[in-house]
């Protein structure tokens, strides 16, 4: 039993006439009687009682109208639940950041999509941020937080998030390393280890400090990290170069003290990174629209 056939046989049900019934339902007069035959036949009661000039519903009728009724709501019902079933977003986004980009410019991004999308898993992958665009084109995740490469790949969409600085600075337990290094103005550089990034745009705006600075620097370690970088200064092992917000979201930040230079390195940008090709799916889509919307 068709729910055509119940909703005409509602509309017939309500005006009791077959003409205007079935110009309402835009079905000629003949199949409309078919359409009602049908019904009787398979509920096995006459629904209408009818003459050249009345039509009338029987007792039977009039209880299978309570049941048309009925059927339609419910499917009505059910319909409406699975569109908003289908409204839900499900699934899984993962995530690619350092520690600090989780703790310090993903969060306001996080709450807006954690509420429009309460039930879609986050995988939030931490690392050396200078992996993420590599992650990203590779497939390995959905999303990377990464500073603004010199060169975009192709294919890659990149959304700001901050302007980041870059601090150096050194164990305050130890500094200076002899009094010769702590009190000279300017600081002999060519005497203080450094300890570096091993690679990545923070990387190069040191290099090209060092360079403009004329400084052959005496580099201690090349770490992959800026938290390690963090963690080896703390040790007495030198001096480190790390964006700001490492330093501000440090647990060792009581240990450190920042130096201030005259003409620091150049800061640089820091965004989330995605393959377009891959925004384009309704989950992560729907990812990148809340990084949108948490911006304004």
């Amino acid at each position: 039993m068709d729910h055509a056939s119940l909703r005409i046989f509602l509309q017939l049900a309500d005006v009791l006439h077959f003409g205007a019934t079935s110009r309402v339902c835009n079905i000629s007069p003949s199949a409309l009687s078919r359409q009602i035959q049908r019904l009787e036949e398979v509920v096995g009661h006459r629904l209408f009682d009818r003459d050249n000039r009345t039509v009338r519903l029987t007792d039977a009728g009039k209880l299978f109208r309570r049941y048309a009724r009925s059927e339609l709501e419910l499917w009505r019902g059910f319909a409406e639940e699975l569109e908003r079933e289908e409204t839900v977003l499900h699934g899984e986004i993962s995530i690619y950041c350092s520690v600090t980009a989780s703790l310090s410019m993903l969060p306001n991004a996080l709450a807006a999509f954690r509420a429009a999308a309460p039930v879609v898993r986050i995988r939030l992958q931490t690392g050396d941020a200078g992996s993420a665009v590599e992650k990203v084109m590779a497939g390995d995740v959905d999303f990377g937080v990464s500073a603004l490469p010199a060169s975009v790949p192709e294919g890659l969409v990149f959304h700001h998030l901050a302007e980041v600085k870059l601090v150096f600075v050194v164990p305050k337990a130890t500094w200076a390393f002899s009094e010769e290094v702590g009190s000279a103005d300017p600081l002999p550089w060519e005497k203080i280890p450094l300890i570096l990034g091993q690679s990545g745009v923070a990387r190069e705006r040191v290099d090209e400090w060092l360079r403009r600075q004329g400084i052959r620097p005496d580099i201690y370690a090349r770490v992959a990290g800026n938290e390690g970088i963090l963690s080896m200064v703390a040790l007495g092992c030198g001096a480190g170069v790390v964006p700001e917000p490492v330093l501000t979201e440090s647990s060792l930040k009581q240990d450190l003290l920042r130096l201030e230079v005259a003409h620091p390195p150049e800061p640089y940008q820091v965004g989330v990174c995605a393959r377009e090709s891959r925004i384009k799916n309704r989950l992560q889509g729907a990812f990148w629209a809340a990084l949108q919307g948490a911006a304004k």
